[in-house]
């Protein structure tokens, strides 16, 4: 129920792809309008300056103090009443001295006069209308001496409010368009990454309706690992599916030879005694036969994420149990393994392996056993050496030969080293048993380094 009401991969990544995009968008929405703003801003500052200055050139003091001002002979905005633009010339007090005529209809602001050579632009209010100043006091020289004067000029926000109205009109117009395409090209685009992904679901969906046994499509290098790690543990699926099979075809195969002579028994001695003893030998031998398979169907095998196992502990824990088992023999052990070295394996299939190898070494050694492990190129090389009598060349032949059943083991060395045999071939590792030239058995496994 929960995997069910989980939004979906692509969901989630478009979802958080738009979130991300939105938020930029409106990031760059916000400082471009601030941007634009403080631009026009600073264009109406540079233009009531601009007014300013013609405002002073067209000034004159005389020597009694009187202005003669012939702006508002000439100038568009300051001689028309209507005009969104006006100055006016304050003198000592705050005395206006002179005003122009788009001024008539309109409210003169008392401020505070600035200090001497200073330029103040700033936004006021004027009958709850917001207007933009520029002021500029100045001691005007004349012969008669001088005269502070504060020339003013003030324009409301009406144009600047416009200008930033549109602007923002056409910004989120070309904003939402630029959304509008990058929305869908994200959509594209996602579609395209998110390609390999839908092709996996696919290929899953054909391999559960058995359609095909593996994934086979080329992955970028991001999806390998967990594609080759699909492959690893289908395909371990369907070795130990094979493994299970083979093993009930074995069991049913090797006890229809005890299950003939329990029946010839039965029906066919005639001594009780005889009778008993016949009974009782194929009772133990289906019994070791099940077994057998048994400890073969356990084998766990490899397979992807199997934990990395030490081999020294592992193996001085064997042989400390076994010495137990063999009270009567005190043979020399020596292990030669890297307290460091271990195997990608199931602890219970190398306790398995190492336990009927050494177990087999102290059956039939004399005085003498040496276990020792290290690295060969790209392999990992186990070796249980012995000083007993050994075995023939044919019976290693026979041992070593695949499919060989537990009935068919090795007389004299029981099934232990046909199980050592078979957990191999599912690790799809190396067994190789030798006579040492001094006297004894040596059996040496070969692991791939990268188990």
């Amino acid at each position: 129920m929960q995997q069910a009401g989980m939004m979906s991969l692509n969901r989630r990544v478009l979802l958080s792809a738009t979130l991300v995009l939105l938020v930029f968008i409106a990031g760059i929405a916000v400082t471009l309008d601030r941007a634009f703003y403080d631009s026009a801003r600073m264009g109406v500052k540079d233009r009531l300056f601009a007014k300013l200055l013609m405002l002073m050139g067209d000034t004159e003091v005389e020597g009694s103090g009187r202005l003669d001002v012939t702006t508002n002979q000439h100038d568009a905005e300051f001689g028309h009443l209507n005009s969104d633009t006006f100055g006016f010339i304050v003198g000592r007090s705050n005395t206006i001295l002179w005003r122009s005529i788009s001024s008539l209809n309109k409210t003169i602001p008392t401020l505070a006069l600035p200090e001497q050579g200073k330029k103040e632009f700033e936004q006021i209010t004027i009958n709850n209308v917001p207007h933009f100043i520029y002021r500029y006091s100045v001691a005007w020289e004349t012969p008669s001496g001088d005269y502070p004067l504060t020339f003013n000029v003030i324009t409301d926000t009406v144009l600047l409010d416009a200008q930033i109205e549109r602007y923002r009109e056409d910004l989120w117009g070309w904003l939402g368009v630029m959304v509008i395409f990058l929305l869908a090209a994200q959509m594209l685009a996602l579609r395209w990454g998110l390609l390999p992904m839908r092709q996996v679901s696919v290929e899953l969906a054909a391999i559960e309706s058995g359609q095909q046994e593996s994934l086979k499509g080329a992955y970028p290098r991001e999806l390998r690992l967990l594609t080759d790690s699909i492959n690893s543990l289908i395909a371990h699926e369907h070795k130990q599916q094979r493994r299970y099979r083979n093993g009930l075809a074995d069991l049913a195969h090797s006890l229809k030879t005890p299950l003939a002579v329990l029946q010839g028994a039965i029906h066919g001695e005639s001594d009780e005694t005889a009778r008993q003893k016949t009974i009782q030998e194929q009772i133990e031998r289906m019994d070791n036969t099940i077994q057998y398979q048994l400890r073969r169907a356990a084998t766990a095998g490899s397979s992807p994420g199997m934990g990395f196992i030490l081999l020294r502990p592992l193996a001085d824990r064997i042989v400390h149990t076994i010495t137990k088992a063999y009270r009567d023999k005190k043979p020399e052990i020596a292990v030669d393994i890297a307290d460091d070295l271990g195997l990608r394996i199931d602890e219970g299939d190398l306790m398995e392996l190492l336990g009927n190898l050494i177990d087999n070494a102290f059956k039939w050694c004399r005085h003498h056993i040496h276990l020792s492990a290290g690295y060969q190129k790209n392999q990992v090389v186990i070796r249980v050496q012995d000083d007993g009598p050994g075995i023939s060349q044919h019976e290693i032949i026979r041992i070593l030969e695949r499919g060989v059943r537990a009935d068919q083991s090795t007389p004299g060395h029981g099934i232990g080293l046909a199980i050592v045999r078979d957990i191999m071939q599912v690790y799809d590792g190396e067994m190789q048993i030798e006579n040492n030239p001094e006297g004894g058995l040596g059996v040496i496994l070969r692991f791939e380094r990268g188990r």
